[in-house]
């Protein structure tokens, strides 16, 4: 190509654990893995070199940036983790794995400690039984404070900045130099002397003419799940109008196809079902107004 869109400037990297996604996943392992890399340098004297790398925003990228109303599982003392671990297989018709529920629900409520920590407010019960929104100065979970539950699972939150408090705490944690933002990741690299391998991965900023080639001993890709490849019934407005964030464009799923990867634990194919003029989470549907979702026979 010529003009201005040929010839970008190519830019080569070379890290040891690359990070691919900014969302939730990535911004958890941000935080977590400077225990690591921290004990690594004091210890063996090992100075890992780290890189985030993420299409847009920490602040406003991934699953949650839009803002919840809800954490979904938060066990409490009401349930344990292996009535979790059945709720999961029983909803999914027992094609999971027992082992990721069950280690999920033995770790869920100390990652949302840490949110509420770093700032997220959270709905409490006072001992009369009365709902207080998260600015009320009620006792932290940690201390014993009674969450306010929208279902068996479900904590409710302001979680307008949810996304923006856990971006805060990664920043914080990994610092702004290892954090690179407005990178599209496109493609992941194979190994010359081993194609089993990742050795990898290929983007272009979204700002500046350049290619970023990122070479790592260690990948994790976490960009999100795919949005809007299934037509709705939903007419006019209502047809792009959908409750996950459409920039999830099934990254993950090709990159890692593309490069050879076995995709498992692709049974379930979760479509959740929408209706016209309702953008949000289906549970008031169902819960609230009792509704019925039925297929194009009329089936329920």
């Amino acid at each position: 190509m010529a003009g201005e869109f040929g010839n970008p400037e190519v830019i080569q990297e070379e890290v040891d654990v690359l990070l691919i996604g900014g969302g939730m996943a990535c911004c958890g392992a941000g935080y977590e893995i400077m225990r690591w890399a921290d004990a690594a340098k004091a210890e063996l004297g090992i100075d890992l070199k780290i890189k985030l790398v993420d299409k847009a925003a920490m602040d406003r990228s991934g699953a949650v940036a839009q803002g919840l109303s809800a954490i979904n599982t938060y066990i409490g003392t009401e349930q344990d983790p292996a009535d979790y671990a059945r709720m999961v297989s029983n909803d999914l018709m027992g094609i999971t794995r027992d082992d990721l529920a069950y280690d999920l629900g033995r770790n869920v409520d100390d990652s949302v400690h840490l949110f509420e920590e770093w700032g997220l407010p959270i709905w409490k019960t006072d001992e009369n039984g009365e709902r207080h929104d998260g600015s009320q100065g009620l006792p932290t979970l940690k201390d014993g404070g009674k969450p306010v539950r929208s279902g068996k699972w479900q904590i409710m939150i302001n979680g307008e900045s949810y996304k923006w408090i856990v971006a805060e705490a990664t920043k914080k944690a990994l610092g702004m130099d290892r954090i690179q933002e407005r990178i599209f990741i496109v493609k992941l690299v194979n190994d010359k002397n081993d194609p089993s391998r990742i050795a990898g991965a290929v983007g272009f900023s979204t700002r500046d003419h350049k290619v970023v080639v990122y070479k790592a001993k260690a990948i994790l890709l976490a960009a999100g799940g795919c949005v809007n490849i299934f037509r709705p019934r939903s007419v006019g407005e209502g047809t792009g109008r959908a409750w996950y964030p459409v920039w999830n464009a099934g990254s993950t799923y090709a990159m890692a196809a593309e490069a050879g990867a076995e995709l498992t634990m692709m049974e379930n194919r979760f479509v959740p079902a929408r209706f016209k003029d309702g953008y949000g989470p289906v549970g008031a549907w169902f819960l609230l107004f009792k509704a019925q979702a039925v297929n194009a026979y009329g089936e329920v």
